[in-house]
Formats: structure tokens, C-alpha cells, sequence
């Protein structure tokens, strides 16, 4: 069943949405090569909870971190280690947070240094078919229009797989709700959208093959191939005419291009548009 909010409830969702873009963002002043992503999992534990909120992945399911950090052929689920980071990695962090009674969900990707324009363009698709989603996310659109633009633009415009595996999905008072948000799918099918659905949408593409495989940690997933993976992930509100972002990928990318460690030459001017 898909749980309408109200305008108060957006509202609280927002300052939830709001916080990871917060704490994102203090990832994105601190990155850099030598950083290991356990250092960013105390980062983030300590900043949520400074905030007088509840990291949502904690325990959830049995997962035992505050963050998913997931770098190059990770898709989703990587746990934080002491690995140091290194010049070319593509780190992606994904987590929630609980604030006032309500989830706030959303995923960044960031580039260390230097990268081949194959995984710029990597970078810059994904990010942009999460847009080309979230035009979709009006009210009286099903949610296949979602899907469908998503894997118009990746799959068949520029030749990417699609995880089939994992899905976006609405957020509320709990982190997974209905309705499943594929990325991949037909037009005109689905659950039609009504004005206060909430959803994550969320694209995870990769560069090779659409097949992944999960690490005997029961957690980690990797693409098949090898190959680099890429995910962002927006909190949205549907409304009439033009979806509400209730996460802020803004103050992140603002920090991201003070950050001299990180290469934001794949951004194309129209991220922060929508």
C-alpha cells in the first residue's frame, strides 16, 4: 500500500532528506587519497547523531554499519574498511537517517582525482538519467515513466547496465516502502502516482554487463564484469507539475568543487536544475 503524506509530514521529511544531503556533504570537505571509508562511517555516525537522529542502516536487516560504502565495482552494500583510498577511485556512499519519526535515504558518488573520460562518462549519465527520472515523478505518471526514462537514457542511449536486482522504492516513516521504483521497465505501467508519494530513486549503473554477484559477506554487491559501478540517489516528493527534491544535492556539489581532491570535470551545468 502506498502511504500518501501530508504537507506537514513533507515537511518533516525534508529536514530528514536534508540531513544526509548535510552529512554528505561533510564527506564530500573530507575526501581525499590516504582516507579510508571506515574513517567516513565515524564521520557520519558521529555527525547524524550529533544531530539528535538515528542512522536508518544500522542493524537494519542484520547491516552492520551506519554507511554502505561501495568503490568502483560495488554497486551498493560495500561495507566500510581500512583500505586507503586511492587517486581514480569512485567511491559512492549510501545511507539514511531517522529524524522526528521519518526516514531521509539518498546516495552521492564521488571521484578521486584523475579518470578516464569512459568512467567521467559513467559518472555524468548516471547522475543525469537520475533527473530524467525524477521529471517523470508527477502526479497522474506511473511509475514505469520513471523506470522507463531511466533506462532509455543509460541502457539503450548509451549502451550501460541497468541493475535489474535493486530497486528504488517510496520512503516515509519506514525506509522501504511502496512502491518499488525499478530502473529499469515500460511506460505506462505501474502504480499510478498520487500529488505527497514519496519516493528514492535511485539509478545503479554499470559501465559493463547489468549482472552482479554478492560477496560471502552476504552484503557486498559486485559487478560481474569487474567494471565500475555508479549510484546517486534523490529523495522526492510527487506533486502536480514538477517533483519537490526533498534532498539537496547542491551544498554537495558546492563543497565537492572546493574540494581540489575530487574531479567534478563530468558535471554538465544541468544537475542542479531540476
Amino acid at each position: 500500500m502506498i502511504i500518501i503524506k501530508t504537507d506537514a509530514e513533507i515537511e518533516l521529511m525534508k529536514q530528514s532528506a536534508r540531513l544526509v544531503s548535510q552529512t554528505l556533504t561533510e564527506v564530500a570537505t573530507m575526501l581525499k587519497p590516504g582516507v579510508t571509508t571506515l574513517q567516513i562511517e565515524r564521520l557520519c555516525s558521529e555527525f547524524i547523531r550529533d544531530h539528535k537522529a538515528i542512522p536508518s542502516f544500522l542493524n537494519y536487516r542484520g547491516y552492520p554499519y551506519t554507511i554502505c560504502a561501495s568503490v568502483n565495482d560495488v554497486v551498493v552494500h560495500g561495507f566500510p574498511n581500512n583500505v586507503a583510498l586511492k587517486e581514480g577511485d569512485i567511491v559512492s556512499i549510501d545511507f539514511g537517517v531517522i529524524l522526528n519519526g521519518w526516514h531521509g535515504d539518498h546516495a552521492y558518488t564521488f571521484l578521486l582525482g584523475e579518470a578516464s573520460d569512459a568512467v567521467l562518462q559513467l559518472l555524468r549519465v548516471t547522475k543525469d538519467s537520475l533527473y530524467k527520472g525524477i521529471e517523470k515523478a508527477i502526479v497522474g505518471n506511473r511509475v514505469g515513466d520513471i523506470s522507463y526514462a531511466i533506462q532509455e537514457y543509460t541502457e539503450r542511449k548509451h549502451g550501460y547496465g541497468v541493475v535489474r536486482e535493486l530497486v528504488g522504492h517510496g520512503l516515509g516513516r519506514s525506509l522501504h516502502e511502496d512502491p518499488q521504483v525499478p530502473n529499469y521497465g515500460k511506460r505506462g505501467i505501474g502504480k499510478t502516482m498520487k500529488e505527497n508519494t514519496t519516493l528514492a530513486i535511485e539509478p545503479m549503473i554499470n559501465m559493463g554487463t547489468k549482472d552482479v554477484y554478492t560477496d560471502s559477506d552476504g552484503w557486498t554487491i559486485r559487478t560481474r564484469d569487474g567494471k565500475p559501478s555508479v549510484h546517486f540517489e534523490h529523495d522526492v516528493c510527487v506533486k502536480r507539475n514538477k517533483a519537490l527534491l526533498l534532498s539537496d544535492f547542491s551544498i554537495i556539489e558546492k563543497a565537492e568543487q572546493a574540494n581540489s581532491n575530487l574531479n567534478t570535470s563530468y558535471y554538465t551545468g544541468k544537475v542542479a536544475a531540476v
